[in-house]
């Protein structure tokens, strides 16, 4: 009993010291809302870790494709970096962009509820905002399409 307890220890040992726990920690799109929420920081190499220092619109102006699909969920004349003015964080504002998109909500009044002195959380102003919505299934939603855009961005920087 005592050897199986010892071999048992060191497998177990020699697992967490090798690679095995990161490895699965890259999984942007089959665990939603866990890249929004590291989203632009550990995930993606060294060429990723200088854009966590940068506001959404200094990204969006180095990257013309991620720059082009945003602006189409914005309404039509509203200008891109204007919009991301505000959000300290690239996921936040992919996220805001989406919730306005899906639920039919004018991006300008999700924006004042979102930065700011005031500022409230996504899910708090999505309920006050669209109160006929199932924000938990809305923000599922919001995420995973966040995750992917923000994966695809990622793809993009990495190559």
């Amino acid at each position: 009993m005592r050897r199986l307890t010892i071999v048992s220890i060191a497998f177990g040992t020699l697992l967490c010291l090798t690679g095995l726990p990161l490895f699965a920690q890259n999984c942007p799109v089959q665990c939603p809302g866990e890249c929004l929420k590291n989203s632009m920081s550990s995930v993606g190499g060294s060429d990723m870790r200088f854009i966590a220092n940068m506001s959404p619109a200094e990204v969006l102006s180095k990257n013309a494709k991620l720059a082009a699909k945003l602006e189409s969920l914005l309404p039509p004349g509203t200008n891109l970096n204007e919009a991301a003015s505000g959000f300290k964080k690239l996921g936040q504002f992919v996220a805001a962009l989406h919730a306005s998109r899906n639920l039919g909500i004018p991006f300008d009044q999700l924006k004042s509820k979102l930065v700011g002195k005031d500022k409230e959380s996504l899910s708090k102003a999505l309920e006050e905002l669209s109160p006929a919505a199932n924000t938990k299934a809305e923000l599922k939603k919001v995420s995973k399409q966040t995750d992917a855009d923000l994966f695809e961005f990622k793809q993009g920087t990495a190559s």
